[in-house]
């Protein structure tokens, strides 16, 4: 049995759930983003590209469930998961007609082995009809909202060109809690502008607010975007490794004990990747996380006050 790692991470909560190894299979259903088709802006955030974070596989012809078969057959291979949590992950999967979600949804969650879905989305893209659509199948199936929010801070997600405010991710958990549907932030570490303490902060505000889950992406540059251009400039200085396993560790110690890490670093495309170099160092990042951890006795919820 692998050792037990000082947060409370994903697979580990997965697996008492449902007592066998579950994968998430991340699938593209071809939907867009408010902040790109002119509803709130356009052009995205500035570190988006046109493939919105995803595979691009819609754009190849697979539909939801050749997605899920094609990625079962090798998710059982690899991890020997034996259950699948599909995950729609590119670009803002609740901003369609409920019906076209519901037809997506459902073919998801037909396909074998699948025991529950996790939704990206951005906290501007929900309305009472989607919320009771997902309500619904969370009688019976594990669902997962994920809401983009990347910082607490309004001056940094204008900056970044986010087109909402944390308001807004305040109004959206607020409507989504007590419906049985389980809500995970999305945070993005090494905004422009942001500082240490500006970073932290976001920690503890999260750990003060009623969410199941947290995921942590470092900012990188991938081709394409608003964000190469300023880099290229001299205008934006990425994290350096060192940095954002510091910024990580403590991070961690702010938020509740039970809270579920989903990630803790990104995966970036090598194709696409500009900057760092680092951020294709996915298992050395994680290993430096445990290790720093490690030597400073550290762990999740150290510093956690209460809400």
């Amino acid at each position: 049995m692998p050792p037990k790692l000082p947060y409370n991470d994903l697979n580990t909560y997965l697996r008492a759930l449902f007592g066998c190894r579950v994968q998430k299979i991340a699938v593209d259903a071809g939907l867009t983003c408010p902040n790109r088709d002119g509803t709130r802006g356009v052009g995205g955030c500035i570190y988006c590209n046109q493939r919105g974070s995803g595979t691009g596989a819609h754009a190849r012809g697979l539909g939801i469930r050749a997605q899920i078969e094609e990625s079962r057959r090798f998710l059982a291979a690899r991890y020997k998961a034996k259950k699948f949590l599909v995950y729609f992950q590119s670009f803002s999967n609740t901003y369609a007609p409920v019906e076209t979600l519901r037809r997506l949804y459902d073919e998801a969650l037909a396909a074998e082995d699948v025991v529950g879905l996790s939704i990206g989305t951005r906290p501007d893209c929900i309305d009472e009809a989607v919320l009771a659509l997902l309500q619904r199948y969370a009688r019976s199936r594990l669902i997962w909202i994920e809401y983009g929010l990347q910082s607490v801070h309004d001056a940094t997600l204008a900056r970044i060109n986010r087109g909402h405010d944390f308001a807004c991710f305040r109004d959206a958990v607020a409507a989504t809690r007590g419906r049985g549907i389980k809500i995970c932030a999305h945070v993005i570490l090494g905004l422009p502008g942001e500082n240490r303490r500006q970073m932290l902060e976001t920690a503890r505000t999260l750990a003060a607010m009623d969410i199941d889950g947290v995921k942590l992406h470092l900012l990188y540059v991938v081709r394409g975007t608003a964000l190469e251009t300023l880099y290229r400039r001299n205008r934006y200085r990425c994290l350096d490794q060192e940095a954002y396993v510091d910024i990580v560790t403590k991070f961690l110690e702010f938020l509740p004990p039970g809270m579920i890490i989903q990630r803790l670093t990104g995966d970036p495309h090598a194709d696409e990747l500009v900057a760092p170099a680092w951020a294709l160092q996915k298992q050395a990042t994680l290993d430096m996380i445990r290790t720093r951890m490690a030597q400073r006795n550290s762990r999740q919820g150290l510093r956690f006050r209460g809400p």
